[in-house]
């Protein structure tokens, strides 16, 4: 069967966004597009193969068995063109560029060292940062957006055609501000009684967070606001410093040395994760990945891990 001709880059990344965020709305924000636009582009690409890829219902969104095979190749096939597109035009040679992709208990910790290192080497080489939440830099990552992604290992379904290489070990951690009445809990229950800043649902830490308060007995706090934004959170516990904060401990370990928040004693050991270097799997890096992700995993022997 020859490849129609019809079929773009746009189908192909409409469908793989809408298949890994289960979600048209999710998919039509990481695409920046309206859901009538999304829609409408993810008929077309059906109407174009002659059958139906993806079958909504109450429960949300799920492949159909030909939408499983064809999302495998729809996603090699775009990040394999991106990635000879890039190289043909000079990204693989001096200059170029290096597109990351950092999740915030990275980008506050190991990252602002590495990219001023590479920058150093490799001073022709734009580096571009961008921060997100999981779901959002792995279907970049896997469109072939970005080259890398750094941040903890996620969900299996998450990870499907990427590769995980791991820098080190983070655990997550309670924090709130030094006067708050809060730093003497010791059991997730009492939390409750506070406004709890929470990991959004397309967060790697959620699931981890999440099994320990039902092996607790704790229910979902309704207290909660769900953010993955570090900034907001800083602003809202100075605002309000009876706000306790669930997060990674990479991207407040500044704020605890410095001695502007602290870590609440509770037992959170059981939420240990990786953290490290996503990549596109069965595709040969460009010279500029390569070099990065070396020198990360470098910085990473020579400094602590993340467990603090």
């Amino acid at each position: 069967m020859n490849m129609d001709r019809r079929i773009k880059f746009r189908h192909l990344d409409a469908f793989s966004a809408i298949a890994r965020a289960r979600s048209f709305k999710i998919a039509a924000e990481l695409l920046n597009l309206t859901q009538p636009a999304i829609s409408k582009t993810l008929k077309e690409l059906e109407d174009i193969l002659g059958v139906v890829v993806l079958e909504r219902s109450r429960s949300g969104v799920a492949l159909t068995p030909q939408g499983e095979v064809f999302l495998q190749f729809a996603e090699q096939s775009t990040a394999a063109l991106r990635h000879g597109l890039r190289s043909i035009q000079g990204d693989d040679s001096a200059g170029g560029q290096l597109k990351l992709g950092a999740l915030p208990s990275v980008a506050s910790s190991i990252l602002p060292a590495a990219v001023l290192e590479f920058a150093a080497k490799s001073p022709t080489t734009l580096v571009e940062i961008h921060e997100g939440p999981h779901l959002d830099l792995t279907t970049r990552l896997r469109s072939g957006g970005l080259d890398l992604v750094v941040g903890r290992l996620g969900k299996p379904d998450t990870m499907v055609g990427l590769t995980f290489q791991q820098l080190y070990s983070e655990k997550v951690v309670v924090v709130a501000s030094p006067q708050s009445r809060a730093i003497d809990i010791r059991n997730p229950a009492e939390l409750a009684a506070f406004r709890v800043l929470y990991p959004p649902k397309d967060s790697a830490i959620r699931p981890l967070v999440a099994r320990l308060l039902i092996a607790q007995g704790v229910p979902l706090f309704g207290n909660r606001i769900e953010t993955a934004s570090p900034a907001f959170a800083r602003a809202v516990i100075l605002a309000d410093p009876d706000t306790v904060w669930i997060i990674s401990k990479g991207v407040v370990a500044d704020d605890i040395a410095q001695g502007r928040l602290k870590a609440l004693e509770i037992d959170l050991a059981s939420t240990q994760g990786a953290v490290g270097i996503m990549s596109r799997a069965e595709e040969v890096p460009s010279v500029a990945t390569r070099t990065f992700a070396k020198l990360l995993n470098r910085l990473c022997k020579d400094g602590p891990s993340g467990n603090g």
